[in-house]
């Protein structure tokens, strides 16, 4: 199979709303999500997880708790993009423990700085952007970081609400990596919005902490599948050079 350029799966993706009945290759659609695992990520803390749906009758289930469109219930596949914020404890310590390993290397000796700041980065500052106690913490975080930014420029998203926010939007640059991925190879989907996502956290028997940042399609389209020609607004509405 030769893969498409990245411009050139840019221009072919679409979001496809039916879907045939030809199959897709597992492996090849677990490859895209491993393409998706290494997209940019606030903090390299990688708050998400990816959960590749291939059993019939949890599609079916997938396909009734996302309002039944034609996107979910013609899909050969499913990809639920979930943001992972409860775990950040877990993911931090296994930056610091790369870390450890990455300068205890012979060339790496004399980086011990670097070392101490990585260190001081996963192991005090994360925690203090990351630890909260009932929003009250976050909401304190958050009075004293704009007090200190009337004086100098400072990071401001320190709410539990802000952070929430940074790991949709890590997670949504890795599901943009899938779904390039997959148009790539010759591949469609379809970021879908309309879903129940209190019940999709039950049919994946989520933990409370996890949240649905969007469910995708999966499939090879029909060529009634995609509703038209692609409508963006012009460019130059849209651009601003500064």
């Amino acid at each position: 199979m030769t893969e498409k350029t990245v411009t050139d799966a840019i221009h072919f993706r679409r979001s496809v709303r039916v879907y045939s009945d030809e199959p897709l290759d597992d492996a090849i659609v677990k490859q895209c999500l491993v393409n998706a695992s290494i997209a940019p990520t606030s903090s390299n803390l990688q708050l998400w997880e990816f959960h590749h749906i291939t059993d019939k009758s949890i599609l079916q289930k997938m396909a009734k708790a996302c309002m039944g469109q034609n996107a979910a219930t013609t899909a050969n596949q499913l990809v639920v993009i979930v943001t992972r914020k409860d775990t950040w404890r877990k993911k931090a310590q296994a930056n610091i423990a790369h870390f450890d390993k990455v300068f205890k290397q012979p060339e790496m000796q004399k980086e011990m700085r670097r070392k101490k700041m990585v260190t001081n980065y996963y192991g005090k500052i994360i925690p203090t952007l990351y630890g909260d106690f009932l929003g009250i913490l976050g909401a304190l975080k958050y009075m004293l970081f704009q007090l200190v930014g009337l004086f100098r420029p400072v990071y401001r998203q320190t709410r539990w609400s802000d952070l929430r926010v940074v790991a949709h939007k890590s997670a949504a640059l890795a599901a943009q990596n899938f779904m390039i991925s997959m148009a790539a190879v010759g591949y469609d989907t379809c970021p879908m919005e309309g879903s129940d996502t209190l019940r999709i956290k039950k049919i994946l028997n989520l933990p409370r902490g996890a949240e649905i940042n969007m469910v995708i399609s999966c499939g090879i389209r029909k060529p009634e599948g995609v509703y038209g020609e692609r409508f963006r607004v012009p460019f130059e509405e849209v651009y601003v050079k500064v």
